[in-house]
C-alpha cells in the first residue's frame, strides 16, 4: 500500500541537545501507527516535524508525497490534528467552535453547515450543540476537539495522547470512531501510554531517549529474542496474597522477572524452574493453592524489556 506518512534519517536539535536522532519508518494509507515511548523522548518533536511546525536538522518528512518542511499548504489541506490537551475555545459552544474551526480551513455557506451536521452526527455531539465547551465532560471535550480536526476531511490525522484523562467507557468510545475513519481510509498516527490501546494498532513505533528502537507489527514486536531470550519462559501464577507471592519470587534464583497483574503475577523464568518448584515456594510463605500457565510476552514487557536493554547500552558506553 502507498506510504501516507515517511520519515528518512528524521533529526532535530535544539543547540547541543538532540530531540530526535535519525528516525526512519513509514505508515500506509488506512492504517493505524502507534508511537509510543516515555515522556521526554521526542515524540511530540517528531509530530510537530511531519505537521511542518518544525524544520528538522536532517533527514526527510513526506505526507503523501509533500516534503513537510518545504510545502507547509498543502499539508495543512492534507492533516488534521488533535493535541493531547483540549485546544479549542472553553467560551465558545460546541455549534460556535466547529463552525470557526470551518471558517479557518474556508468553508461557508451550505458546504460549511453540511461538513458540520455530518461531524455533530459522527461524533454524536448533538445533545450537547448550544453547551459551552468548558461545561463538557472531558471525553465530549475530546469528541469536539476530533471534529474540529476533521472538518476540512484530512487524509492523516495525528493524534497526540488523544485518551489522556478521560475515563475507560469514553476512550473506548472514541477508539470506535477511530476505526471507523481507519476503515474510510483515513491514516492515523497516535501517541499512547496505554498498552490496551497499542494493541489496537497496525504497527507500532517506540522511540526511547531521541532514537526509534523498534518499528512493526504487535504480534511481531513481541516475538523479538530480546523480550523472551532464550532459555527462558513466561508464567501467569493465580494465587492468594499475591503481593506476598510476589516477593517471595523475586528472591527465587532464576526468576528474572517479577510483576502483578491483578491477582496473578507475570514471571519470566528460566527454563529449569519448574511449577512445581514455584508452588514449593509459595507453599513455605503460607500460600497454600496456585495456578499457573505458560504465557506469551504482552507489549508492556516488550517496551519494559527494550527500555531496560538499551538503558544498560548506554550505560555502558557512557
Amino acid at each position: 500500500m502507498d506510504a501516507m506518512i515517511d520519515c528518512r534519517g528524521l533529526t532535530k536539535r535544539f543547540g547541543s541537545f538532540t530531540a530526535v536522532d535519525g528516525v526512519t519508518f513509514s505508515v500506509s494509507k488506512g492504517s493505524i501507527f502507534g508511537f509510543l515511548g516515555p515522556n521526554g523522548s521526542g515524540k511530540s518533536t517528531v509530530i510537530r516535524m511531519l505537521c511542518g511546525i518544525l524544520e528538522p536538522t536532517g533527514g526527510t518528512a513526506h505526507i503523501a508525497g509533500c516534503d513537510a518542511s518545504k510545502e507547509g499548504d498543502a499539508i495543512k489541506e492534507i492533516i488534521g490534528y488533535m493535541s493531547q490537551k483540549f485546544s479549542l475555545y472553553d467560551e465558545l459552544t460546541v455549534d460556535e467552535n466547529l463552525t470557526f474551526s470551518g471558517k479557518l480551513y474556508g468553508l461557508k455557506g451550505s458546504a460549511l453547515k453540511q461538513r458540520r451536521d455530518e461531524l455533530v452526527a459522527i461524533t454524536h455531539l448533538e445533545p450537547y450543540i448550544d453547551r459551552r465547551a468548558a461545561l463538557l465532560s472531558g471525553g465530549w471535550r475530546q469528541r469536539l476537539a476530533m471534529a474540529c480536526a476533521l472538518m476540512h476531511k484530512p487524509r492523516v490525522l495525528f493524534l497526540d495522547e488523544p485518551t489522556a484523562g478521560i475515563d475507560p467507557v469514553a476512550r473506548r468510545e472514541l477508539w470506535d470512531l477511530l476505526f471507523e475513519f481507519a476503515g474510510q481510509g483515513m491514516t492515523l498516527f497516535v501517541t499512547t501510554h496505554y498498552m490496551d490501546e497499542a494493541e489496537r494498532c497496525d504497527h507500532i513505533g517506540y522511540i526511547y531517549m531521541s532514537k526509534l528502537i523498534v518499528c512493526g507489527e504487535p504480534d511481531d514486536l513481541k516475538r523479538m529474542p530480546e523480550v523472551s531470550p532464550a532459555g527462558t519462559r513466561r508464567l501467569e501464577v493465580t494465587c492468594d496474597h499475591v503481593t506476598i507471592a510476589l516477593q517471595t519470587m523475586r528472591q527465587v534464583s532464576g526468576v528474572q522477572n517479577a510483576t502483578v497483574f491483578g491477582q496473578s503475577m507475570h514471571l519470566l523464568v528460566s527454563d529449569e524452574i519448574s511449577p512445581a518448584q514455584i508452588e514449593a515456594k509459595l507453599r513455605g510463605v503460607g500460600i497454600a493453592q496456585c495456578e499457573i500457565h505458560e504465557i506469551g510476552p504482552s507489549l508492556e514487557d516488550v517496551f519494559v524489556g527494550l527500555t531496560a536493554k538499551h538503558a544498560q547500552e548506554r550505560a555502558a558506553a557512557a
